[in-house]
């Protein structure tokens, strides 16, 4: 028996809205970003959980494709959507999403956190976590377009997605963390403060790659 012309097109539906989703998931990890504070990297943090469902709905599409491999049967539609009225809930939820949250919402947010960076500072506390957050919500529409250069569209693609993100982490954002705990080291040694352990971060992040493959080839 066929699957109904519907069905087909709900699934179009729900599969072309990853995309938007992806996008609402980089929204909230931005937010996140400020709650988690330093350790918004560790595994299970909000900001991470996020950015995870990011990757996921970008490349869910190849990673349906596993089913195939588990012998169910999943026949994705192929094409658009032939009913008008699904049609036009996908373009206009799409349309929301990049044309109101991401363009318009989010560098407001970002304003806010420029402003939460500066009562930080008032208050006497570290404005870091607040004008990381700024900057990460600026940039997620480039985020977006990162990962999406890096889906392989395979069985594979959320775990290449993952692995190209670390490679990017380790080589890229890592040497400019690194200067900025460099400049922060020289800053606290010119108003005499400690800064010895600056100095230590600053050459632990450039040697991340390093530390990792030493790591790998201990356990092997």
């Amino acid at each position: 028996m066929p699957t109904p012309q519907l069905l087909n097109d709900v699934i179009s539906l729900l599969l072309l809205l990853a995309p938007s989703a992806a996008l609402l998931s980089l929204v909230l990890a931005g937010i996140a970003l400020r709650h988690d504070g330093t350790t918004a990297f560790a595994i299970g943090g909000n900001f991470t959980k996020w950015m995870f469902w990011a990757i996921v709905f970008l490349t869910l599409q190849p990673l349906l494709t596993w089913f195939s491999s588990f012998g169910i049967a999943l026949p994705l539609p192929s094409g658009g959507i032939s009913t008008s009225w699904l049609s036009n809930i996908q373009s206009d939820i799409a349309s929301f999403v990049t044309n109101f949250i991401v363009d318009r919402l989010v560098p407001v947010l970002a304003a806010f956190f420029v402003l939460r960076a500066i009562l930080d500072t008032a208050a006497g506390e570290n404005p870091l976590a607040s004008i990381v957050t700024a900057m990460f919500l600026l940039g997620i529409q480039t985020t977006f377009t990162l990962i999406q250069g890096y889906n392989t569209q395979t069985q594979y693609a959320t775990a290449d997605v993952l692995d190209s993100l670390w490679n990017h982490l380790a080589g890229t954002i890592m040497p400019v963390a690194a200067v900025l705990a460099l400049v922060g080291a020289i800053w606290n040694f010119a108003t005499r403060k400690p800064f010895v352990r600056l100095v230590a971060v600053s050459l632990a992040l450039l040697c991340v790659s390093g530390i990792w493959q030493l790591v790998v080839t201990m356990m092997s």
